[in-house]
């Protein structure tokens, strides 16, 4: 895993230096960060081997030892969506780990090209990818003696996209074992919305959670 955020620190340095015409005047953050994804995938191709994947398949980079999902989004509203599997990843996390790249785009009309500055790069593994408010109320339940009904009660005010049977499991799920502290805000959607602002403005040391580039002015 230090390959692959090693490899992402380079990425981001050289890229921050890269004149993209291809990329001038384009409005579309789906489009840039489609583009960036694949650089970043040939990137890491043209340096060593690995399992590839795509957005179809489930995450971008499936291999055994590197579960892990590429997102790539700009500093003005940093979020992008995710496919919604189960109502447990809200609380348990995703089931992979995410590589972050947060850039701020600027177009320079006197070479028609546009330059990508990529001020934040985050690795988060698959245990911090649930919803911060919502693991931070249960972990506070469950430290104060809260039963299954009272978890049941909280997630149903909460508006967690399960039936009253699937509520009912995630909540002997949690009492059974506490969830780990996530750090993402994740919005019910026919997909997960993921948002990262706490992310890239996070100054703690946290285990699970890796600052690659950090440039954002806090």
């Amino acid at each position: 895993m230090k390959t692959l955020k090693e490899s992402a620190k380079e990425f981001c340095d050289i890229e921050s230096l890269c004149l993209n015409r291809n990329l001038y005047e384009i409005t579309d953050g789906k489009a840039v960060g489609i583009h960036i994804e694949h650089k970043f995938k040939k990137y890491l191709k043209d340096h060593y081997s690995y399992e590839d994947g795509s957005s179809a398949k489930g995450i971008d980079l499936p291999g055994t030892t590197i579960q892990t999902d590429i997102k790539v989004t700009s500093v003005r509203q940093p979020q992008s969506s995710s496919s919604f599997k189960d109502a447990k990843q809200k609380i348990f996390g995703l089931g992979y780990n995410l590589l972050i790249f947060v850039y701020d785009k600027v177009d320079d009309p006197s070479t028609s090209s546009a330059k990508l500055n990529f001020l934040s790069c985050s690795y988060l593994d698959k245990e911090r990818t649930a919803d911060y408010t919502t693991t931070w109320r249960i972990r506070e339940m469950v430290k104060d003696g809260a039963i299954k009904d009272d978890i049941v009660a909280y997630l149903n005010d909460k508006c967690i996209p399960a039936d009253d049977i699937g509520l009912g499991l995630i909540a002997d799920e949690i009492v059974s074992r506490t969830p780990k502290q996530g750090y993402l805000t994740i919005s019910n959607a026919l997909q997960w919305r993921l948002q990262y602002a706490r992310i890239v403005h996070l100054k703690d040391s946290v285990a699970g959670i890796t600052k690659i580039v950090d440039k954002v002015i806090k």
